[in-house]
């Protein structure tokens, strides 16, 4: 089962009241086939399940439920619960209009809430977490309702985006704490928790691989430096004045050329631990400092001839 269906899955079973029902069910009927009489498809058994239910509870309708293989590339089962009777009256009670619901469905934020758990059923998608994108989307028929939708979402700050997509319109959010925060609005909990267990590990996976990163950037700074100092050393011995550096420069030299792959800290260690003459990182430093800016002299000199 994908995510998608899991989290509807989770959000049908969830205990609404009178009002929320109303909201929830305006939700699915809007953005269903309800010209003639009011038909509501679904390839999720727990939405057709929940659709029939409220039906029943709120009218004491029982919609004509049938079931086919779709003809879509992967032949999931449709579920289509057809109402023929008091479809005006029920249209009329849950606010349905020819774009927009009225006002009275979204009145407050519970009743917001529970319209767009009835939206999430019937038109949306998300991502598992464990993808490589976090992404939820709506695709809906056309504009006006999509500016509305994303209102709605973003009077909950989830700053969700529209976009036109061939003959559809589409309000997607792409943060994933944005998506978190919708799962939660919704009341899918077990969702929630899913999908933040995973955001938390990707998230420290991505750190960890950051840091790795650096980490492997600062070694290879640290050879290049080193090899560089090593040019130095060696143009002052071609140039017969590495005589020039005392006994503690030449001491350093010999060591850089020893071990041209160890940072300043390991070298002074190494020396430290091999000749018992304690010398510090700012130490090694200072004596190189003096060998770079003597053979900066030998390379201009080079270069004026």
């Amino acid at each position: 089962m994908s995510f998608t269906a899991t989290v509807k899955d989770e959000v049908s079973k969830l205990d609404n009241n009178e009002a929320e029902k109303i909201s929830q069910l305006s939700a699915i009927v809007q953005n269903s086939d309800y010209e003639n009489d009011i038909k509501v498809i679904t390839e999720n058994n727990a939405v057709a399940r929940l659709v029939y239910s409220l039906f029943k509870d709120l009218f004491n309708v029982y919609p004509k439920v049938s079931i086919k293989r779709g003809y879509n590339y992967n032949k999931k089962m449709l579920y289509t619960l057809e109402v023929k009777s008091k479809t005006m009256d029920i249209l009329r009670t849950l606010g349905v209009g020819k774009f927009l619901p009225e006002s009275f469905i979204y009145a407050d934020d519970a009743l917001l809430m529970a319209y767009l758990k009835g939206l999430f059923l019937m038109r949306a998608s998300v991502n598992d977490p464990k993808t490589s994108r976090y992404h939820l989307e709506f695709n809906l028929d056309n504009l006006e309702y999509a500016e509305f939708i994303s209102k709605c979402l973003n009077h909950f700050n989830l700053n969700s985006k529209v976009l036109h997509r061939e003959h559809r319109y589409v309000v997607y959010i792409k943060e994933a704490e944005k998506i978190g925060d919708f799962l939660r609005i919704i009341g899918a909990v077990k969702a929630v928790l899913y999908y933040e267990d995973i955001r938390i590990y990707r998230d420290h996976k991505n750190m960890t691989n950051r840091l790795n990163n650096c980490e492997q950037a600062n070694v290879d700074k640290i050879i290049e430096t080193a090899l560089e100092q090593v040019k130095d050393i060696e143009l002052l011995k071609e140039a017969d004045i590495y005589d020039l550096l005392n006994d503690k420069e030449k001491e350093v030299s010999e060591y850089r050329v020893k071990y041209p792959e160890a940072s300043l800290l390991e070298l002074s260690q190494i020396i430290s631990m091999e000749t018992g003459n304690k010398i510090t990182k700012s130490g090694v430093y200072h004596r190189l400092n003096k060998i770079r800016q003597l053979a900066v002299k030998v390379r201009d000199k080079k270069s004026e001839n």
